[in-house]
């Protein structure tokens, strides 16, 4: 089911992805279109002017043309005139007429020369407007058809767009059917939730009339019994108890329970990066078995050997904090003195980093100049200086947060109650650093281990020391990200505000006072529960006197009597420690009565054995043993009759050759020496195998259950994913649902603006042919004038 829901929410995040880009192709060409009707509005607009234009000077050429034609009509009727008053004149005069026949021949040639020059001009003007009419039309049809194209295109976008929503709807309709189906039951459920909500409602209604009827009952109680309730006064109210929360005791001490055991992983962890890097330089790049190493190592592993001495107080700093943390305890900043003993731990060893860190790069860089480090594992080298002063500088930081949490419990003034979310938050965020610098080390140390791998001298002791080195610094990023992740996850509870220190009226709480509270909280408890027990029984008067007179009888003699209880304590232990020492005695006397008559004993069958003969189950091997031995009596019997002391497992025996003794006790006691010591051997090799199976078993039953605990932790971050991802699904369907009807919406914008842009190019078509009518029309008429 998640997989299909996965794949569904895939297909719809893709096809909106691509409808989102089809939009926007869309939208562009719309804006695009939209520029060019506008910029075809205004060319018509201008084409109108320039028609208007020569439409007035086609009126004014009219007009001169009228006149011209009137004024010529008058000039022929005055050329009449005047002919036939020549005719009259003729025998008169007939110098007079043919003057003013020049003349008006003069003015006729002048009319006739003008006009012709406005004819050239009027053909010339209406050529141009021809031209440029051609040409505006040229350019008007040229656009025409790549309008027409991109309409074409449009439209087709636009059907493949209606096809690819019709998928959709039918799609969305398929999973409507389902949502429904599912709505249905989810219906189902809410009606049994309403029904649960009305009951509980109910139940709420009675708790609350319940705790008013009490609180009413309880605020009539403190106005009649409380007559004096005084918070005026700052320093008061820090010596004043807070209410005892136990839930926040035992999470604080669960809590502080899980950190022990992170510290207790980092200790181990910091020891052995410690301890094996030490063991490497003692190895590489000069082994110290074969040749001394540089004076700088040398120093170097004098300072890694003294790392047990700074790191394995944190664990113990830690314990302390651990059982100063109790369920009777208030546990705020203020009242956890413990924790200055383990931020002074913690300064040391972070000064003991900044001590060793010139060495350490000192050494790395040794390491670089060596013949067999290649440019590869100098690279890696240099990776992990930075790594290594990274590490220091995030362990300095980590110090200073943790020496400001000590703040409050010390010299509260230096650190305001409102700063202590900061502070927290920069610790946890210190946290998450030194786990990335911790995972930078495991990685680049890794690449460098391989590297080094590679190399034709490596021993077997140099990769057996990397591999070490590698798990711990491995171990080190665990321990790091599991104490971030501890940390922000419990951030809630560490920045929450305490009961002790966010009282009414607390200003700087003082460290004295805040001892004081918990002696005070230490004898209301001690109060309460002397106010539970049951008071004694009263006694007489008359029988209280007569004790009195006792005591006061046996108060003379109490000091005799101490006196002799004192010396008779001395005598019993006197008497004790000789009781000790006779039973030891006895003991040894016993032991050695034994060997003694074992001895006699076997003295006495060796030397039955040497006077009566042979026995058949001895072999000729014991025989000469055995005569050996009768000859070495004989030597001893002659030369000296001194004591001999003679060694066994209990002690010192000191004893004297008889006749019939032979000097075979050290032989036996080494038998028995050896014996017992291959059989302690053998134990103590069954032993470690116990223990290392056990260990082993151990360590196996904690990884099963950390394996348990991380896969029930990414069963609920799955099923919080597949939460998600229904929400998700649910929310891109609305979103689908939307961008549909949105999609739907510009499309009928879009078609109507295609209309829109029809009709306007139908009227710049007819305009444009009304045009070339008027212009065809006017160049007639010019040809005709």
């Amino acid at each position: 089911m998640a997989a299909d829901l996965q794949a569904k929410y895939q297909k719809l995040a893709q096809e909106y992805s691509k409808l989102r880009a089809q939009n926007q192709v869309l939208k562009k060409a719309v804006v695009d279109e939209q520029g060019q009707g506008t910029s075809l509005k205004e060319e018509l607009k201008m084409k109108d002017q320039c028609v208007r234009k020569l439409q007035q000077e086609m009126d004014s050429l009219t007009f001169r043309n009228q006149q011209l034609a009137k004024r010529v009509e008058l000039l022929q009727e005055e050329l009449v005139t005047t002919e036939a008053k020549g005719k009259k004149n003729k025998q008169k005069n007939a110098d007079p007429p043919s003057q003013m026949n020049q003349q008006l021949q003069s003015v006729f040639d002048e009319d006739l020369q003008n006009k012709i020059e406005e004819n050239e001009r009027l053909h010339k003007q209406v050529q141009e407007a021809q031209e440029k009419h051609r040409q505006i039309e040229t350019e008007l049809r040229e656009r025409l058809v790549v309008l027409e194209r991109d309409t074409m295109q449009h439209h087709a976008v636009v059907d493949g767009l209606k096809q690819k929503y019709m998928d959709t709807i039918e799609k969305l309709q398929n999973d409507k059917a389902n949502l429904e189906v599912k709505s249905h039951s989810l219906e189902r459920e809410a009606k049994e939730c309403r029904l649960r909500t009305e009951e509980c409602q109910q139940q709420l209604k009675n708790i609350h009339a319940d705790l008013s009827s009490r609180l009413d009952q309880s605020t009539s109680i403190i106005q009649e019994k409380i007559p004096f309730n005084d918070r005026r006064f700052a320093e008061y109210n820090t010596l004043d108890v807070p209410v005892h929360d136990r839930r926040h005791q035992l999470k604080a001490r669960d809590l502080n329970g899980q950190a022990l055991a992170f510290v207790r992983d980092l200790v181990g962890a910091l020891l052995n990066l410690h301890t094996y890097t030490e063991q490497r330089i003692q190895i590489y790049p000069i082994d110290s078995a074969t040749d001394t190493i540089s004076p700088l190592n040398q120093k170097f592993s004098e300072y890694l050997h003294e790392n047990a001495a700074y790191v394995r107080p944190l664990e113990e700093g830690m314990l302390h904090l651990f059982e100063s943390i109790t369920e009777e305890t208030v546990t705020t900043l203020e009242t956890t003195v413990k924790l200055k003993p383990f931020s002074d731990v913690f300064t040391s060893y972070v000064c003991f980093l900044k001590k060793i860190l010139p060495y350490q790069l000192k050494s790395l860089e040794e390491e670089c100049e060596c013949s067999l480090c290649t440019a590869n594992l100098q690279a890696r080298n240099m990776e992990l200086q930075s790594d290594m002063q990274k590490m220091t500088a995030a362990f300095e930081k980590l110090q200073v947060y943790i020496s400001l949490l000590t703040l409050p419990s010390t010299t509260p003034e230096m650190l305001l109650q409102t700063n202590h979310n900061v502070v927290f938050t920069q610790l946890a965020a210190c946290l998450h650093s030194l786990h990335d610098v911790m995972k930078d080390i495991s990685k680049h140390y890794s690449q460098k281990v391989s590297l080094e791998q590679e190399l034709p001298t490596i021993t077997q002791k140099l990769k057996n020391t990397n591999d070490c080195i590698l798990s711990s610094v491995v171990a080190l990023s665990n321990v790091t990200g599991k104490v971030g992740t501890f940390f922000s996850n419990n951030l809630d509870f560490f920045t929450a505000p305490s009961v002790y220190g966010s009282r009414v009226g607390m200003g700087i709480i003082d460290p004295l006072a805040a001892e004081c509270m918990l002696e005070n909280k230490k004898k209301a408890a001690a109060y309460i529960k002397s106010l539970k027990k049951s008071c004694p029984g009263s006694v007489p008067y008359e029988e209280a006197l007569a004790n009195r007179r006792t005591i006061l009888s046996s108060t003379e003699s109490r000091e005799g009597l101490s006196q002799q209880v004192q010396q008779s304590q001395e005598k019993i232990a006197k008497l004790e420690q000789e009781k000790e020492h006779w039973m030891l005695e006895a003991q040894l006397a016993k032991i050695k009565l034994e060997k003694e008559n074992q001895r006699l004993t076997e003295l006495e069958s060796q030397l039955k054995t040497t006077f009566t003969g042979p026995v058949p189950s001895i072999g000729s091997i014991q025989e000469n043993g055995a005569i050996a031995k009768i000859e070495e009596l004989q030597l001893v019997e002659r030369d000296s009759s001194e004591p001999v002391r003679c060694t066994s497992l209990v002690g010192m025996l000191t004893t004297s050759i008889i006749n019939n003794e032979i000097p075979d006790a050290e032989s036996r006691e080494q038998l028995i020496k050896s014996h017992y010591m291959m059989r302690v051997a053998e134990l103590t090799s069954q032993l470690q195998i116990a223990d290392s199976k056990s260990v082993h078993f151990f360590a196996e039953c904690r990884a099963l259950v950390k394996r348990l605990a991380l896969a029930e932790k990414s069963r609920e971050t799955f099923s919080e994913e597949i939460k998600v991802a229904n929400q998700n699904v649910v929310r891109l369907q609305d979103e689908l649902t939307t961008t549909k009807r949105s999609y739907e919406d510009q499309l009928s914008m879009m078609s109507d603006h295609l209309c829109s842009m029809n009709e306007t190019l139908s009227k710049q078509r007819e305009e444009i042919d009304s045009l070339r009518m008027g212009s065809k029309g006017n160049a007639k008429k010019n040809r005709g004038r």
